[in-house]
């Protein structure tokens, strides 16, 4: 194993089998999300990947750490509903951006945190999760045969003990469907897509987004993660220097083809089950991505929505699991359908309010 120190990261390389399978441990979730947000939304696959996996190499040589780097599922899950456009998307992937860097700056997660408790993050969790499980199904019954196909699929691997890799294997599978019908298509990579963003694009709604996935950003992405790598590493990175790490991630891709990204406590874990100790996962991983970025995005013209959709569900599920790992299920239901039923920004700030009043009147009076 080779170690180098360039901050105050000890940096530790170990180019092994286990290192490559841990790196498909963070693309489990982040390419069918990447697919899906290709064909449905207006944005470029291929900067997408580049940018994707340039920052998986700069943190994991920064950080020294098997670190993940995914979409923002909460403004991810929006997009791909229809409940945001592109422009407000990328407009909330700024804001929070800004944000981010401003808490990291000041060291303000702890103050921060105060206010988003965990029963409120998993709620809005929830509430993505129902929405996507919606979209999901709207684009499943377009085409019912390609969406049972891939349902039985998903059952099979469930059936034997593969369900963390259903969604890659339903991405592969339609894959596989757009070669048999339309040959191997091919093309150059398209120039960076710089996006044209706008008043129009400043809405109430690409704010209430970015509320949204702050609060599952602070409580997942910075406390979540930095515990996590502490406990798989022994490595101490505060959640303050994974907000301000983030906060940079998305104002330098956004403006140059990129979409909101961030770490994940779960990217961190998929990394570990996978067998990932050392920074060389994510060199390997930044570098696959980039390939399969310049040399294969013409797959995603001919994809069937269908298949998309049923990805979309898988997204949700695992979500909407993760949603439950709580001892409130009240309030994690109140927020999740609040935010289903009427916006996710509304939901978020009724259980903030609800959470706060909760935790001062004393009910056994």
């Amino acid at each position: 194993m080779a170690a180098l120190k360039w901050n105050r990261h000890p940096i530790d390389f170990e180019f092994t089998s286990g290192e490559a399978t841990g790196a498909l441990g963070d693309s489990i979730t982040v390419l069918p999300l990447i697919a899906a947000m290709a064909v449905l939304a207006d944005l470029s696959l291929t900067w997408m990947l580049v940018w994707f996996g340039a920052f998986q190499i700069v943190w994991g040589l920064y950080y020294g750490v098997p670190l993940s780097v995914e979409p923002m599922k909460a403004l991810a899950g929006l997009l791909l509903a229809g409940t945001l456009s592109t422009g407000e998307f990328l407009v909330a992937g700024v804001l929070a951006g800004g944000v981010l860097l401003g808490i990291g700056a000041t060291k303000a997660i702890g103050r921060v945190e105060a206010y988003l408790s965990t029963p409120v993050v998993r709620g809005v969790q929830l509430a993505v999760a129902l929405i996507l499980v919606r979209t999901g199904v709207e684009l499943g019954v377009a085409s019912p045969g390609l969406a049972a196909g891939a349902t039985i699929l998903v059952l099979a691997l469930i059936a034997v003990g593969y369900w963390n890799v259903t969604a890659l294997a339903v991405l592969l599978a339609g894959g596989v469907v757009v070669v048999a019908g339309h040959g191997l298509p091919l093309q150059r990579p398209p120039p960076v897509t710089v996006p044209h963003l706008g008043p129009v694009d400043f809405t109430i709604g690409a704010i209430e987004a970015t509320a949204a996935q702050l609060a599952m950003t602070v409580g997942n992405a910075a406390v979540a993660t930095s515990l996590l790598l502490d406990d798989y590493f022994d490595r101490r990175i505060s959640p303050d220097e994974l907000a301000s790490s983030m906060g940079v991630m998305n104002l330098v891709s956004i403006p140059l083809g990129g979409i909101p990204m961030c770490h994940g406590s779960g990217g961190v874990a998929g990394k570990y089950t996978f067998g990932a100790r050392t920074a060389a996962a994510n060199v390997i991983l930044g570098l696959a991505y980039i390939g399969l970025g310049l040399v294969a995005v013409g797959l995603l013209a001919a994809y069937p929505h269908a298949m998309l959709g049923v990805i979309l569900v898988l997204v949700a599920l695992e979500l909407g699991r993760t949603s439950l790992r709580t001892d409130t299920y009240l309030l994690v239901g109140f927020v999740g359908l609040l935010g289903f039923l009427t916006n996710i920004g509304l939901a978020l700030i009724a259980g903030i309010v609800v959470d706060q009043v909760r935790e001062r009147v004393d009910w056994s009076a």
